[in-house]
């Protein structure tokens, strides 16, 4: 498999509506276009996500489908017969009960959230949430385990393994750690001014920790003035110095949505999505996220895709192997039983009897 991948493709995007439009199939077809994130404008029924899905992989089989579905209220998902799954803060709540039983509901979730969305046709969602509440965060809050590192570890391992049980893969976030700030980087730029020591002693504990079961990772736009003057996701220092090197994560790594205004500011200068998609890419990101684009003429899709393509040819990045490799990795490797199939097996029958 490997002597003929000769393309890279890092760019995930999305689309408008319920089904597939011409252009937005001539995007998903772009040699550079690596998978789809869906919202939930995207979703009617299980009917039609299913056929979505469908006329996804008609385009190209390689394609992820991904979507940000974690529980709580960050679910895209919601209706016929889709579980409400928690927040993960109550998988923490369950740990100061009983700890071991808070680990198998954890597993349980991940196994429910994982089955479910395979079952209609999608790959994979980013989660879980690696992040610590500190009480601080609005954007963060109950989508975190708890405080303590040690806690959010093993819930997220279990969570992970209920994921894996569904064939799933999972994706930590955000990297080294959003929960200290007060401000959201969907629309300003977070600044935590704590020491490096402090933030690997703490926050970025679990990457380390999970390093042998995380399969791919998503950094956070939060700048660390104390480590570096760029977001993390922009950084090479955190992404292959810190993350890969000192921390032994082997994955993927994902930029969250270069459309956050903490995606837009680079160095003090305002930059246009194909420079802050250059930015990650060469900082160490194997796919870059360019979110909510799509509605309308879809033009930043567009200029997104053609400038990395021009970029390519004048070898302002560099299309890696390795990048692809993690990118097809983390699509499914077995056969993902159809939803009525699956609401009758006993494993998934009894998970939803676990859930808190």
């Amino acid at each position: 498999m490997t002597s003929h991948i000769s393309e890279h493709a890092p760019l995930i995007i999305d689309i408008a509506g319920l089904s597939i439009s011409k252009a937005e199939r001539r995007r998903l077809k772009h040699p550079l276009t690596g998978g789809i994130i869906l919202f939930g404008r995207n979703w009617k029924d299980r009917q039609q996500l299913s056929e979505l899905c469908a006329e996804i992989k008609s385009v190209r089989r390689d394609l992820l489908i991904c979507v940000d579905h974690e529980g709580g209220r960050v679910q895209r998902f919601r209706t016929d017969g889709f579980t409400h799954l928690p927040p993960m803060r109550a998988l923490g709540e369950c740990w100061i009960k009983d700890q071991l039983a808070a680990t198998n509901a954890a597993t349980a979730c991940g196994y429910v959230l994982g089955a479910e969305l395979r079952a209609c046709g999608v790959d994979f969602s980013f989660t879980p949430v690696l992040d610590l509440d500190y009480g601080e965060s609005s954007v963060i809050g109950d989508r975190a385990f708890g405080r303590d590192p040690r806690v959010v570890t093993l819930l997220a391992k279990s969570l992970m393994h209920g994921l894996l049980q569904s064939g799933m893969a999972n994706c930590g976030k955000h990297f080294p750690g959003h929960g200290f700030v007060k401000a959201d980087s969907h629309t300003g730029i977070p600044v935590d001014k704590r020491s490096l020591k402090a933030i690997l002693a703490d926050d970025a504990a679990p990457y380390e920790w999970l390093n042998t079961t995380l399969t791919s990772v998503m950094p956070a736009h939060v700048i660390y003035p104390k480590v570096d003057a760029r977001a993390a996701g922009f950084s090479s220092k955190w992404l292959n110095f810190i993350l890969r090197s000192q921390l032994g994560f082997g994955g993927a790594i994902f930029s969250d949505d270069l459309s956050m205004a903490g995606a837009r500011l680079i160095d003090g200068q305002e930059v246009s999505y194909t420079q802050a998609a250059l930015a990650a890419l060469n900082a160490g990101c194997d796919m870059v996220l360019l979110c909510n684009q799509s509605v309308g003429d879809g033009k930043p899709v567009d200029e997104l895709l053609d400038g990395m393509a021009e970029a390519l040819l004048k070898g302002q990045w560099e299309a890696m192997e390795a990048s692809e490799l993690r990118r097809l990795a983390l699509l499914p490797h077995s056969r993902a039983p159809g939803w009525d199939e699956l609401m009758v097996q006993p494993a998934y029958m009894h998970a939803l009897g676990l859930l808190p």
